[in-house]
């Protein structure tokens, strides 16, 4: 795997090291001795995936606060996704700062997640997939979320939302 650090300190973009012949390739996509010697958190707890059917679709920005703090590795298995998170640690040079990327079944690529980071993402493409790593178990109690079109996080979404769940479009603004 090749780790490539963002702007953001611990944030990481993770591009797949193909190993590629006749047959097509091979590449790890998780090994836990890499990540720890990034000083990244290499547990899982659960693995989770979602369907989006329709290019547009808006889901998040969602995090859980301690005890049930997450670190997810989110990739996009097919179409297109514009993946956004958001720094949430008050005691970060970047608070309330974010990094977006283009996750595509084609580039492959990786969003690693620290802890105490909102994550969304927009579909790019009719019937996008998105598989997430995850630390933590989903714990409802601990989950908040902010909203993705909150002025103060000044997220420029490549398109209008097309789709979004009543809760995702109703997080409280930060100015709330």
């Amino acid at each position: 795997m090749i780790f490539n650090e963002t702007a953001i300190q611990g944030v990481y973009i993770i591009d797949l090291d193909l190993r590629k012949d006749d047959r097509g390739f091979f590449a790890r996509t998780f090994c836990a001795r890499e990540f720890e010697e990034h000083g990244l958190k290499p547990v899982v707890a659960q693995c989770n995936m979602s369907f989006n059917y329709k290019k547009g679709t808006q889901r998040g920005m969602h995090f859980q606060v301690p005890p049930a703090t997450e670190t997810k590795l989110v990739r996009c298995t097919q179409g297109a996704i514009y993946d956004v998170i958001v720094d949430l640690r008050e005691d970060s040079p970047t608070y309330l700062k974010h990094v977006g990327v283009e996750l595509t079944a084609e580039n492959r690529r990786a969003l690693y997640v620290p802890e105490m980071f909102a994550h969304g993402y927009q579909t790019l493409t009719d019937n996008a997939e998105v598989v997430y790593q995850v630390t933590e178990f989903y714990t409802p109690g601990y989950e908040r979320g902010l909203r993705y079109s909150d002025p103060k996080l000044g997220i420029d979404w490549p398109l209008p939302a097309s789709v979004i769940s009543e809760k995702d479009a109703n997080w409280p603004l930060l100015s709330d």
